[in-house]
C-alpha cells in the first residue's frame, strides 16, 4: 500500500480511525504466545474476544488475555459468541462494558443453530434494538440478506457484518452478489465476517467493496498461523487497492495487449 493511501484511506468505526482493515479473533490458538505473535503479524488494530469463553478479568487468578493484547495497543472488541438468545447476548454485552470500564463498542452475534452457527436474525434484531437504546456501538454479525442488513442499519448498528460462509467453514465467499448488494446499499461500514479460508478469499471480499474482513479460524487453524496472518494482511491490502483502482471490464473474447492498428507490414 502506498504511503499516501496509508495516511488517507482509513477505516472509521465509532469515531476512531484505523489503518488496518483486517480484524482478527483470539480463539483456537495453541497458547497465548502464538495468539500474540499471529495478531502482531496480521497488523490488525481491532481484536475481538469472546466474553463467555475468554478471561478478560471476570475470573481473577487465571491468565488474562489482555496481558498479551493490551488495550492501549489494540481496540478490544468484546463479542457475544456462544449466545443463542437475545437476553444472553444483551447480558454479555453489559458484562463486557463493566469489565472494560464503560467500553461501548461490541460485536453482537446471536446464533440460531449449533450445527451451522447461522445467526438467529429475529433475536439479533431484538438484541440490537435494546443495546443501541442502552448506548452501545454495535457491530453486528448477520446473514447475507440485504433486507436484514438494511433493518439492522436502521436500528442504529454502526457496522454490518454479513457472513461469507458458515463460521469456521473456510468455504470462502459463497454469495458475492448479496455481499455486493449489501455494500452498495449501506451507509455504514460493511465487513465480511465468517467463512474466509485463505488469502484469496480475503482479497475477493475487499474487491467486492467491503470495508474490511474479520477472521479467526482461517489464521488460527492454519499450519503456520503467524505466516497465514501475514498473508491475510497482504491480501486485504491488495484487495483494497484493486477495488479502488477499478478492474478492467470482463470480456468474452481476446483483446490484444499490443494494438494491431497502424502496424507497418
Amino acid at each position: 500500500m502506498t504511503i499516501e493511501m496509508q495516511t488517507t484511506d482509513l477505516l472509521t468505526i465509532a469515531g476512531k480511525t484505523y489503518h488496518s482493515r483486517l480484524l482478527v479473533g483470539t480463539g483456537k490458538y495453541k497458547d497465548m504466545d502464538e495468539t500474540a505473535r499471529a495478531i502482531a503479524a496480521s497488523g490488525a488494530e481491532i481484536v475481538t474476544i469472546a466474553v463467555r469463553r475468554t478471561n478478560i478479568g471476570q475470573t481473577p487468578g487465571e491468565p488474562n488475555i489482555l496481558d498479551v493484547l493490551p488495550p492501549e495497543r489494540y481496540t478490544i472488541l468484546p463479542n457475544t459468541a456462544g449466545c443463542y438468545d437475545a437476553e444472553t447476548a444483551i447480558r454479555t454485552c453489559r458484562l463486557a462494558r463493566e469489565l472494560l470500564d464503560g467500553h461501548n463498542l461490541v460485536k453482537l452475534e446471536v446464533l440460531g443453530d449449533e450445527k451451522t452457527l447461522f445467526p438467529d436474525v429475529i433475536a439479533t434484531l431484538k438484541a440490537a434494538e435494546v443495546l443501541v437504546n442502552d448506548g452501545f456501538n454495535i457491530m453486528v454479525y448477520t446473514n447475507d440478506d440485504p433486507i436484514i442488513a438494511r433493518e439492522l442499519e436502521a436500528i442504529g448498528c454502526i457496522v454490518i457484518m454479513p457472513l461469507a460462509a458458515p463460521i469456521g467453514s473456510g468455504l470462502g465467499i459463497r454469495n458475492p452478489l448479496n455481499i455486493r448488494t449489501i455494500v452498495e446499499n449501506a451507509k455504514v461500514p460493511v465487513l465480511v465476517d465468517a467463512g474466509v479460508g485463505t488469502a484469496s478469499d480475503a482479497a475477493i471480499a475487499m474487491e467486492l467493496g467491503c470495508d474490511g474482513v474479520l477472521m479467526n479460524t482461517a489464521i488460527a487453524a492454519a499450519k503456520n498461523p503467524v505466516l497465514m496472518a501475514s498473508a491475510m494482511r497482504k491480501a486485504i491490502e491488495a484487495g483494497r487497492e484493486a477495488y479502488l483502482a477499478g478492474r478492467m471490464p470482463a470480456k468474452r473474447f481476446a483483446s490484444a495487449s499490443s494494438p494491431v492498428d497502424g502496424l507497418f507490414f
